[in-house]
C-alpha cells in the first residue's frame, strides 16, 4: 500500500467536477456513511499492553459510522463497533487469569479524522488517501475469565474508551471509497478481567476493510475526496486552454490576413513601370516610355492632326431675342401649356439655335403658393414644355437642358402679387 501511495497518483477528475477555487460548501457532498468488518484481538502490531495474553485469538468484528466532512482534510464521525475479543496466557502463574473472552454488544465513539492526501501539493487529488483518526466514546462489555478450572463472568458495564484509527482509502468511484484500516482501542482495565495498576488500560486492535459512500446529489463530488490544489489546477488549466485556443485562432486569422496582404501587395506592384498595377495590367512587360491605356496596353500611335475649335459668341442681338421670348412667355393657369401668344418670340429663339448652333439652358421657377412637390413638378414641366416646343421647330434636343427649381430661387418677395408674378418664370441662358 505504501508503494501504491507513491505511484498511484492518477488524476481523479470526478472529485473536482463542478467546483471552483474557494467555492462554497454547497458544491460538494459533505455527509457519508461507512461499514466495515475485520478481526478483533488482544494483540497489536506494536507489541505493547498485551498484559501477558500473547497467544493470538482472532474474532470477527464489525463497525459502521456516519461522518460529516468539515473540510477536504478533516471530518467528524460517529462510530459503532461490536464483536468479541479474546486472549490466552499460555504460561499463567497460580491464581492468574489464563484466558478471557469479552463480548462487546455495542460501543459509540465520536472521532476526528484527518485525510493527509487531501492537503498534499505534490500528490494532489490522489487515488490513494492515507488517513488517521482519534476519538472518545463509551464501550459496553461483558467479560468472562478462566482461572485454573474456574470460569467467572463479570457483570456487564459501560466505560469510556479511546479509539485511534489509521489506514488508507482508495477512491474507486465518484463518492465511493474502499477502506483498509487498523484501529487501536484503549479500554478500561476491567476489559480483559485482569486488574492492573492505577494508570493501566487494556488495549485491543481491530483490523478492518470496508466501504465508504457519500450521501446526497450524485452529480456533486464528495468533499472527503476533494483536494483544493486539484480544483485550483483544474481551474487555471481550463482557463489557460481557453485563452490558448483564442490565441491560436487570433494567430491563424492574423497569418491569413498577412498572407492576403502579401498577395495584394504583390498584385499592386508595377513591374514594368507603366503606371498600371500588375493585377490590372493586361499587357505586362510593356517597354519603358510607351504610353498605355487604363488596362496597361500600348496606345495606338496618333497622327499629327490639326483640331479646329469653334468659338461660339453670343451677341447683344442674340440676347435681345432671348429676352423678348422670356417677356412674352405665358402659360395657362397652374399648367405647363404654353399660350399661343408666346409662339412668335419662341420661333425666333428656335431659329437662333439652329442658325448659330447655340446651347440653351432652361430653368423653370414658381412662387411659393401650393406644396413644394407640386411647385417642383410644375417648374420642371414648364421648362420641358419650352424645350419640346423649340425641338418641334428644329432645334437640337441634345443642346437644350431643362431643369425645374420650384420656389427655391425667388427673385422677388412672395408676400405680394407682383412679387409672386415675377417669381413665376422660365429663364433662358444661351451659351
Amino acid at each position: 500500500m505504501l508503494g501504491s501511495l507513491a505511484v498511484a497518483q492518477a488524476q481523479n477528475k470526478t472529485s473536482i467536477e463542478g467546483t471552483t477555487p474557494l467555492g462554497p460548501e454547497t458544491q460538494y457532498r459533505t455527509w457519508s456513511v461507512g461499514i466495515n468488518a475485520g478481526l478483533l484481538n488482544q494483540s497489536n502490531i506494536f507489541g505493547f499492553n498485551q498484559d501477558g495474553f500473547t497467544k493470538l485469538e482472532h474474532n470477527v468484528g464489525y463497525s459502521a459510522y456516519i461522518k460529516k466532512q468539515i473540510s477536504p482534510s478533516f471530518g467528524i464521525k460517529a462510530q459503532y463497533l461490536g464483536g468479541k475479543v479474546a486472549g490466552v496466557n499460555e504460561n499463567p502463574s497460580t491464581g492468574e487469569v489464563a484466558s478471557f473472552e469479552t463480548r462487546m454488544p455495542w460501543s459509540a465513539a465520536l472521532s476526528g479524522e484527518w485525510t493527509m492526501a487531501n492537503t498534499n501539493w505534490r500528490f494532489f487529488n490522489s487515488f490513494v488517501k492515507p488517513y488517521a483518526a482519534i476519538g472518545l466514546g463509551a464501550l459496553n462489555f461483558e467479560t468472562m475469565t478462566t482461572i485454573g478450572d474456574q470460569t467467572n463472568t463479570a457483570p456487564s458495564q459501560t466505560k469510556l474508551y479511546v479509539p485511534a484509527d489509521f489506514g488508507f482509502k482508495f477512491a474507486v468511484a465518484k463518492g465511493i471509497n474502499l477502506d483498509l484500516g487498523y484501529q487501536l482501542n484503549w479500554a478500561n482495565q476491567d476489559f480483559d478481567g485482569k486488574t492492573g495498576g492505577q494508570y493501566k488500560n487494556d488495549l485491543f486492535s481491530y483490523a478492518h476493510a470496508g466501504i465508504e459512500i457519500a450521501l446526497g446529489n450524485g452529480a456533486k463530488p464528495a468533499l472527503n475526496n476533494s483536494n483544493p490544489v486539484a480544483t485550483l489546477v483544474n481551474d487555471y488549466t481550463a482557463k489557460y486552454d481557453d485563452l490558448k485556443a483564442e490565441r491560436d485562432e487570433l494567430v491563424a486569422a492574423n497569418n491569413a490576413l498577412k498572407s492576403q496582404m502579401e498577395t495584394l501587395n504583390q498584385e499592386l506592384q508595377d513591374d514594368d513601370g507603366d503606371g498600371v498595377a500588375n493585377r490590372y495590367d493586361k499587357c505586362p512587360n510593356t517597354p519603358a516610355g510607351v504610353k498605355v491605356d487604363g488596362s496597361g496596353c500600348p496606345l495606338p500611335e496618333m497622327k499629327n492632326e490639326t483640331k479646329v475649335i469653334e468659338k461660339i459668341v453670343v451677341t447683344e442681338e442674340d440676347r435681345k431675342v432671348v429676352d423678348e421670348a422670356i417677356k412674352n412667355l405665358e402659360f395657362d393657369l397652374s399648367k405647363s401649356t404654353i399660350r399661343s401668344g408666346s409662339f412668335p418670340s419662341l420661333n425666333r429663339v428656335a431659329s437662333l439655335l439652329i442658325e448659330k448652333n447655340f446651347s440653351l439652358k432652361l430653368a423653370g421657377h414658381t412662387d411659393n403658393t401650393g406644396s413644394m412637390q407640386i411647385n417642383m413638378r410644375l417648374s420642371k414641366e414648364r421648362a420641358e414644355a419650352v424645350k419640346a416646343y423649340l425641338v418641334s421647330k428644329g432645334a437640337n434636343a441634345s443642346r437644350i437642358e431643362a431643369t425645374g427649381y420650384g420656389p427655391n430661387q425667388p427673385i422677388a418677395t412672395n408676400a405680394t402679387a407682383e412679387g409672386r408674378q415675377a417669381n413665376r418664370r422660365v429663364e433662358f441662358t444661351l451659351y
